[in-house]
Formats: C-alpha cells, sequence, structure tokens
C-alpha cells in the first residue's frame, strides 16, 4: 500500500504593512532608550545636588558625591536659606519688573516695527539687533560711569543719595536696555505672522495706532509675551558680571551671594548644594508657567518676515 504524502502549504508572503509596524515600533524603542539615557544623563548632576544638600559637614566630601548621607538633615537647606534670603528678595526686585519692563517695551517695539511702517524702520531695525552683539565686558567701564552720573544728577536735584549705582534700580536699568534688542527681534518676528489685513480693518474702522495696539494686537501676544518674559526673567535671575559690577552688599541678588557661600577652612559643600538648588527654583517656576507658550512664541515669523 503506497502512502501518498500530502504537500505542506506554501509560506504566506508577508505583509508590507507588518514589517512597516515593526520597524515603526523598533524605531520608536530606540528613540525612547535614548530619550531616557539623554534623562539620566542630564539627572546626574541633580541627584549629586539632591543627595550632599541633605549630608552634615562630615559627610559632605567630593570623594562620597555618589553616596546617599548615612544621616539626613537639613540643617544646609536651613543654613543656605539665611544666607541666601536677602539675595534672593534683591533678584525678585530685579527680575519680575525687569522682566515685564522689556516685555511691554519690546512688545511696541516690535509693533512698531512690523505693522507701522515708517521711512528708516529696516535701518533702525539693523541697528537694535546690533545692540544683540555688544559683549558685557565691553560696556562695562562706560555703564558704571554713566549710573554714577545720575547718581550725581539724581542727588542734586532730590538732595537724597542716588538710586542707580551701587543700588537695583541701577541693574534693573541695565537690563531693560541691554535686553531691548532681543525682546524687539521675537516682538517684531510674532507680529509678523498677524495678517495685516486685521490693522487695516482696524484703521478703516478709525481706530489709531494705540488703540489697534490694545485692541487687535495685544490680546493675541500671548506666546510672544512668554518666550519674552521667561527670556529677560531667566538672564536677570542669573546675571552675575553686571550685579557684581553695578550693585554693592545690601542690594547683590542671587548669583553673588551663592558665590560668597564658602568657608575659610573647610568648603560647606551641603550648604553650597542646598543654596544652588535654592537659586534655581524661580526660573524653573517661571518656565513650568509659560513653558508651553514657548516654543510656540519663539518659533513664530521663523519662516516669514
Amino acid at each position: 500500500m503506497t502512502v501518498t504524502e500530502t504537500p505542506a502549504p506554501p509560506a504566506r508572503a508577508e505583509d508590507p504593512g507588518d514589517r512597516a509596524r515593526r520597524r515603526a515600533g523598533r524605531a520608536r524603542g530606540i528613540r525612547l532608550a535614548l530619550l531616557v539615557a539623554f534623562l539620566v544623563i542630564f539627572l546626574i548632576p541633580v541627584y549629586v545636588l539632591l543627595v550632599t544638600s541633605f549630608k552634615p559637614l562630615t559627610e559632605a566630601d567630593p570623594g562620597r558625591a555618589w553616596a546617599l548621607p548615612e544621616v539626613w538633615t537639613a540643617q544646609p537647606w536651613r543654613v543656605a536659606w539665611e544666607k541666601l534670603a536677602p539675595g534672593i528678595w534683591n533678584s525678585v526686585l530685579l527680575a519680575v519688573p525687569g522682566a515685564l519692563i522689556s516685555a511691554v517695551l519690546g512688545s511696541m517695539n516690535g509693533y512698531v516695527l512690523s505693522k507701522w511702517r515708517f521711512p528708516g524702520a529696516d535701518v533702525l531695525f539693523t541697528l537694535f539687533l546690533f545692540g544683540m552683539f555688544i559683549p558685557y565686558q565691553g560696556v562695562m567701564i562706560p555703564l558704571v560711569q554713566l549710573l554714577v552720573k545720575l547718581n550725581e544728577i539724581t542727588q542734586s536735584l532730590t538732595g537724597t543719595p542716588g538710586v542707580f549705582y551701587g543700588a537695583i534700580p541701577g541693574l534693573l536699568l541695565a537690563h531693560v536696555v541691554y535686553g531691548i534688542p532681543i525682546c524687539t527681534l521675537i516682538f517684531r518676528n510674532y507680529y509678523v505672522t498677524i495678517p495685516d489685513e486685521l490693522i487695516e480693518a482696524a484703521r478703516v474702522d478709525g481706530a489709531g495706532m494705540l488703540r489697534t495696539y490694545w485692541s487687535v494686537v495685544l490680546p493675541v501676544s500671548g506666546p510672544a509675551f512668554a518666550v519674552v518674559i521667561i527670556w529677560q526673567f531667566t538672564s536677570m535671575w542669573n546675571d552675575f558680571l553686571f550685579a557684581v559690577f553695578l550693585t554693592g552688599p545690601q542690594s547683590w541678588p542671587t548669583t553673588v551671594m551663592l558665590n560668597n557661600i564658602a568657608g575659610a577652612q573647610t568648603v560647606p559643600y551641603s550648604q553650597q548644594m542646598a543654596a544652588a538648588l535654592l537659586a534655581s527654583v524661580p526660573t524653573m517656576i517661571v518656565y513650568v508657567l509659560l513653558g508651553r507658550f514657548f516654543m510656540r512664541g519663539l518659533m513664530a515669523g521663523a519662516l516669514k518676515g
């Protein structure tokens, strides 16, 4: 009796869609792994800062930077806050009004340069941009001389000591003036994306320059304001060079106070780490609150104008 073998069914051809889905899945897995790796690398310094800030001085040693504290203590945070609190308040007095003033001035400049054209507007805008490339060091001596002169004028007019050189108002003035070019650039590029028809319609309805700005332009300026406020707040909060040259001990902001947290015989690493974390909290809060508008406002006008 002859047994007939049944031929095996032919292998089904692989669906191209399945291959594409597998490739896409592998690509997502690789991207996720890379993102996790970058996140871990980025958080390594934060880990060292955090664990060191809770160590007593006897354990805060560079050789044991990776080890967890054997004794957890909040004493470094209390000492850091006591030393840093005056500087944090000075930085608040500098960065909050400075960022708002810079945003308002930049918004007005950008509005005029983008929607109310006048002879020489492009030349003026180019001159604004030149201010972005002037290094701090190049203007430090004339800036100090200017603020000293303003102190003398204020004292001669009011009979009271001037509030510019050696105090927060002078530092605020320097940052606002120095920030005008970048603020103007951001707002101009953003306002270029607003249709000109809206401005023309407002003019037809009888609105003047200020009325158009207030009723038409300002209500849609949220993303640009978020970008400028984050930019200027961070710049002012983290400034060290202007603060050292233009303020005195009573007006030192956070960065200068942070630099001065150091020991004579031993370095208080735990206090320095706690102070560094305290100094970084306000900028993180500002970015968390306004960060969702940041990229939208920063990229506006990138392909136009």
